[in-house]
């Protein structure tokens, strides 16, 4: 199937650096002064049209919350509906598309977000979900391009996966067919690249889709579909919508066509999914694929010959870029005794040089919160760790909600490794820290291994090989990502695919071929080319 187009090799973008009167700086603050400026007004797409209900939800940046720089269009059950019947309107023609003529719509997606649209989807990043401009590019632009460009490649991959044992009479191939029915993909406020790539994976294959973003991400959703529309998508075949979670999920999972689930979010939505999923499989003309990456509870395990400044440089890394706000994130790490004093007192001072603020302001390390209810959260575990004498809040522990929704990078030190912030996912600027003795490594190793139901993200840093290697053979299924002397955090697409398992999700690999599988079903073809004409074996003669 692949035998007439050859794909350019996918290469990951390169991370601009946003230095002092660079080009990308200077175009990049025009960007955000230009959407400061105005208040947009954001539809809803369904079959390829603008759908305004004028029943709106104002955006503010988690950052500046009384500054408003958009309205999206609220929609309801029967937007829901339309969404599913626009989709399957548009799934024959959508999956008899050549793919190569898919793959170039997808791939000029990804020049126009790499050219044109790079400064004006970090902007949109930067505002809505407050992430500073580093944090923006390496998701929104460079995050996003890789998966579109990798896809691409992946996809072509497959279809050039076809069966090498042939007789001379026989000639058999493979069908990688779309889903029978619609797909849905519901997506995070914490990377646009994420919110991208669900989607567009699975309507890469052929599939049909529902797109249900976060609310607090919609400002940048919005840009993603600009994108794909001016890259030639057609419409109905990926259609945006803005509605609650219950209603989407009673239409959606009640519908006889659906076919598919593409999930990034928290453990207990998919859970919830995964129930109603269940309950009504025998509505369903084909068995769901469903696909999640959910929570973590990632963890750092620092070894006695570690070095220092290795990890601090992780630990404050991991912790504390995008505010924590990462399933990847660095959220709990066991810290040996005989290097405790000079890692408190490195990390400390590290910490309180991170500058906390609004985005627009590039000398900020740490921003603002996504919104209120997670800047409530996180300081109710602040709070109750000063009122618990069993633990220590080392640097930080300050907050404040009154011009944006600020936590203050926070570090906790826990008597007890099953502290409760040891062991819930906590998703903000909050590290916890626990001390063992230097000679209980694998003491150390069952408490991690024990400690959280995730499994998404963890790593060593050491320089013994012995230790490496244990911690490497014992967290096998601690963590689906694993990092050694490094933080748990920045999987780069074709270089580390992304995904875990245990309550971190159904480990599918983001940024892999594995992915794209899973939107895909194979149809296996045998064409003789000289046909038998007689029953009989030759084992049937009586000679």
């Amino acid at each position: 199937m692949n035998g007439f187009f050859k794909i350019p090799t996918a290469i990951n973008e390169p991370v601009l650096d946003y230095a002092p009167s660079s080009k990308e700086k200077l175009a990049l603050k025009k960007a955000l002064s230009e959407a400061r400026s105005q208040i947009i007004d954001i539809p809803m797409y369904i079959n390829g049209a603008e759908i305004r209900t004028g029943n709106t939800q104002n955006i503010f940046p988690p950052h500046d919350i009384h500054h408003q720089i958009g309205v999206f269009h609220k929609g309801e059950a029967q937007h829901v509906a339309d969404a599913i019947n626009a989709a399957l309107s548009a799934k024959l023609a959508w999956e008899n598309m050549p793919w190569e003529q898919r793959a170039a719509i997808f791939l000029k997606a990804a020049e126009l977000l790499a050219g044109p649209y790079r400064a004006k989807m970090n902007a949109a990043t930067m505002l809505a979900q407050s992430k500073n401009a580093f944090q923006a590019e390496i998701d929104s632009a460079c995050e996003l391009i890789d998966f579109l460009r990798f896809n691409v490649q992946y996809m072509a991959e497959i279809y050039a996966d076809q069966p090498t044992a042939n007789s001379k009479t026989i000639w058999n191939r493979l069908e990688h067919r779309p889903l029978e029915g619609f797909t849905f993909a519901l997506t995070p406020f914490n990377f646009t690249a994420i919110a991208g790539n669900l989607p567009t994976s699975m309507a890469m294959m052929g599939n049909v889709v529902v797109w249900k973003p976060a609310f607090t991400q919609i400002y940048s959703a919005q840009v993603i579909m600009e994108i794909l529309i001016e890259a030639g998508l057609p419409a109905g075949v990926i259609n945006l919508v803005y509605t609650d979670g219950p209603t989407t999920g009673d239409i959606i999972f009640n519908h006889p066509d659906f076919a598919g689930l593409h999930f990034t979010g928290s453990t207990g939505v998919f859970r919830g999914m995964w129930n109603s999923i269940g309950a009504n499989i025998h509505k369903y003309k084909t068995y769901p694929r469903i696909v999640g990456e959910t929570g973590g509870k990632d963890f750092v395990l620092v070894h006695k010959s570690a070095d220092v400044d290795t990890a601090v440089t992780a630990l404050a890394r991991g912790a504390f870029e995008y505010q924590g706000q990462k399933c990847s994130a660095a959220s709990r790490a066991y810290i040996p005794s005989n290097l405790w004093d000079a890692i408190k007192s490195k990390l400390v001072a590290e910490v309180k040089t991170m500058k906390v603020g609004p985005t627009e302001n590039f000398t900020n390390f740490v921003n603002a919160v996504i919104d209120e209810k997670s800047f409530d959260k996180l300081s109710k575990y602040i709070d109750n760790a000063k009122n618990d004498p069993t633990v220590e809040i080392i640097v930080g522990g300050g907050y404040d909600k009154s011009m944006g929704y600020f936590i203050d990078p926070t570090i906790i030190v826990a008597q007890n490794p099953k502290y409760v912030t040891m062991c819930e996912e906590l998703f903000g600027p909050v590290l916890t820290l626990y001390v063992y003795d230097e000679n209980e490594f694998e003491t150390t190793l069952e408490l991690v291994n024990t400690t959280s139901e995730y499994a998404l993200t963890g790593a060593v840093i050491a320089q013994d090989r012995y230790a490496i290697t244990q911690a490497t053979d014992y967290l096998r299924n601690a963590a689906g990502n694993f990092y050694i002397n490094d933080k748990p955090t920045g999987a780069v697409v074709g270089q580390q695919p992304f995904g875990g398992s245990r309550a971190s999700g159904t480990n599918d690999k983001a940024g892999s071929k594995a992915n794209l599988l899973r939107w895909t079903s194979t149809r296996t073809i045998k064409e003789t080319l000289v046909p038998v004409k007689d029953y009989r074996y030759p084992f049937l003669s009586e000679e």
